[in-house]
C-alpha cells in the first residue's frame, strides 16, 4: 500500500534505476514515501519505519556531506595524536634533562672538573643578549632612596634583583655617564640584564655581591668628591669595573683553580685564572652589538676603558694584594693627580677597598655577608678534603669561627687599608675607618666570650671524667 518518491529539488520525480543522474550537495533528491488508501495499525507501523528508510536513503546521496563529517572527525584525531606526541616530546626533554643533571653531578665528584668551565665555553647561550625592549619592571626610586644609595651605611638586603637593576641604571644616569658617553638607555638596560644573567647563584660570590661593590663605589665616588678630581672616564671605569668585577664566578677560588689544575688555570697559566676570566666574560659580553655601552666611543677612548677596566679587575686578585697596597703607600707623600700612574694605582686601591668593604656597612647589613661568605669557603673546604687537595685553615669548618675569621682580615688588610686612603681623603675616616675599628673590637669580644666558654666546656668535660674515674 506503499510507494517511494524520489524528487529534485525542484519536486519533480525521478526514475529510479541505473541510469539515474547522480546528486550533489546542493542538488539533493528528496526521499518521499507516498500511501495510497487507507492505513491499518500494521501498515502504519511500516509506513514509520519507511520513514525512518527514507531518511537514512536520504543522507547516502549527500556524499560531501558525509565526507566532510569524516575530515573534521580525522582532524580531531589527528590533533589529539599531535598533543600525545607533544606530551612524549617533553617527558623525553626531561629524561634528557635529568640525564644531564646526574653526568654533571657526577663530573664534580671529579679532580679536572671544576664548575667554571661550563661558563662561556659551553653555554654560549647565557651571553646572548635579550633583543627585545628589556622588561624588567622598572622601580621609581624615592627621593629618600636616592639619598641612601649614595651612602656606605646602604642596606643592599632590602631589594629585588629587578630593584637592584634600577638602582645600577639611576647611578650610571645619576653620575652623568650616560649622557656624556652618549649611551643608548636601552642598551644600557640589556647590558645590566645580561650582566646580572651571568652572575651565578653562589652564597657569596653573586649579584648582590656585584650590587654590594658597586654601589659603594658610588657612594666612594660621592663621598670623597672623584667627579673633581678624575675625568668622566675614569669614572666609568671604576663603575663599569665594580659591575664586571666577579661575572661568572664559580665560587671556587684561585688556589683550588690551580690546585686542581682546571681548565681555567691552565689557561691563564695559573696567574689570576679568575680575574682573567671575569674579564673575558665582561668583554664578551661587550662585543654583543646590542649590549655595547661603549658603541658611541671612538677607537682611542675604547682601547683606554677596556684598559683601565682590565688593570682594575686584576687588581681584585687578593694574591696581588701586598703589592698594590706598597706601591700606593710609597706614592702617598707626593700623590699628583696629573701623573697616570698614581692615578692608575689610586684606582686599583678604590675598587679593593670596594670588593673588600661589608665590615664598612652596619653591623646587621655586614654580618650575613660573613656567614655567607663562610658557607662558600666551607663549600670549597670540603671539596678539597674529598678530592686530596690542600685545605687553608681560615676556611676548614672544623678550625674557623666567625670572630677568628673576621679578627685577622680586620686588623691586617681592611684596617691598614682604609687607614692610607684616609690619609688621601680624610672624609673616609669617620664614614669607613671608625666602622672597622668598631667591628674589630666587636669580634675581639666575641672571642672571647667564645674561648671563655670553651675553657669552662673544658673544665667541665674534665670534672665530669674524675668523677667517673673516682666511682
Amino acid at each position: 500500500n506503499t510507494t517511494i518518491s524520489l524528487l529534485t529539488v525542484d519536486n519533480c520525480m525521478v526514475s529510479i534505476d541505473p541510469t539515474m543522474p547522480a546528486n550533489s550537495e546542493s542538488t539533493p533528491y528528496k526521499v518521499r514515501p507516498v500511501a495510497t488508501g487507507q492505513l491499518s495499525e500494521k501498515e502504519e507501523l511500516f509506513q514509520s519505519v519507511f520513514t525512518q528508510v527514507a531518511e537514512q536513503f536520504s543522507r547516502v546521496f549527500k556524499i560531501n556531506e558525509l565526507k566532510t563529517e569524516v575530515a573534521n572527525h580525522l582532524a580531531m584525531l589527528e590533533k589529539k595524536v599531535e598533543l600525545e606526541g607533544l606530551k612524549v616530546v617533553e617527558i623525553e626533554k626531561c629524561k634528557s634533562d635529568i640525564k644531564k643533571m646526574r653526568e654533571e653531578m657526577a663530573a664534580r665528584s671529579t679532580r679536572t672538573s671544576c664548575p667554571c668551565k661550563y661558563s662561556f665555553l659551553d653555554e654560549n647561550k647565557k651571553l646572548t643578549p635579550r633583543r627585545d625592549v628589556p622588561s624588567y619592571p622598572k622601580y621609581m626610586l624615592s627621593q629618600e632612596t636616592i639619598e641612601a644609595l649614595r651612602k656606605p651605611t646602604f642596606d643592599v638586603w632590602l631589594w629585588e634583583p629587578n630593584e637592584m637593576l634600577s638602582c645600577l641604571e639611576h647611578m650610571y644616569h645619576d653620575l652623568g655617564l650616560v649622557k656624556d658617553f652618549n649611551i643608548n638607555p636601552i642598551t644600557l638596560k640589556r647590558w645590566l640584564l645580561c650582566i646580572h644573567d651571568n652572575y651565578r647563584n653562589n652564597p657569596f660570590h653573586n649579584f648582590r655581591h656585584c650590587f654590594c661593590v658597586t654601589q659603594m663605589m658610588y657612594s666612594m665616588i660621592s663621598l670623597c668628591n672623584l667627579q673633581e678630581k678624575f675625568p668622566q672616564v675614569d669614572i666609568l671605569i671604576l663603575m663599569t669595573a665594580a659591575v664586571c668585577h666577579d661575572l661568572d664566578h664559580p665560587g671556587y677560588n684561585n688556589t683550588y683553580q690551580i690546585n686542581a689544575r682546571t681548565e681555567l688555570a691552565v689557561r691563564y697559566n695559573d696567574i689570576s685564572p679568575l680575574e682573567n676570566h671575569h674579564c673575558a666574560v665582561a668583554f664578551q659580553i661587550i662585543a654583543q652589538p646590542e649590549c655595547n655601552i661603549f658603541s658611541s666611543v671612538t677607537q682611542e677612548q675604547f682601547k683606554r676603558i677596556r684598559q683601565g677596566i682590565i688593570t682594575l679587575i686584576l687588581a681584585t686578585d687578593m694574591a696581588r694584594h701586598a703589592e698594590i697596597l706598597d706601591s700606593f703607600k710609597e706614592k702617598m707623600d707626593n700623590f699628583d693627580y696629573s701623573n697616570e700612574e698614581h692615578v692608575t694605582c689610586l684606582k686599583m686601591v678604590l675598587i679593593k677597598c670596594c670588593d673588600i668593604s661589608n665590615e664598612v656597612r652596619p653591623m646587621e647589613v655586614a654580618e650575613p655577608w660573613v656567614d655567607c661568605l663562610l658557607e662558600e669557603y666551607f663549600m670549597q673546604s670540603d671539596r678539597e678534603k674529598s678530592e686530596g687537595l690542600p685545605v687553608a685553615p681560615f676556611m676548614d669548618r672544623d678550625k674557623v669561627t666567625k670572630p677568628t675569621a673576621q679578627i685577622g682580615f680586620l686588623k691586617f688588610v681592611l684596617i691598614p687599608m682604609f687607614e692610607t686612603v684616609t690619609k688621601l681623603f680624610p672624609e673616609v675616616d669617620e664614614v669607613m675607618l671608625q666602622p672597622l675599628w668598631e667591628s674589630r673590637d666587636r669580634y675581639e669580644e666575641l672571642k672571647q666570650l667564645d674561648d671563655a666558654m670553651k675553657e669552662l666546656q673544658k673544665k667541665k668535660s674534665a670534672s665530669l671524667t674524675t668523677d667517673s674515674t673516682q666511682k
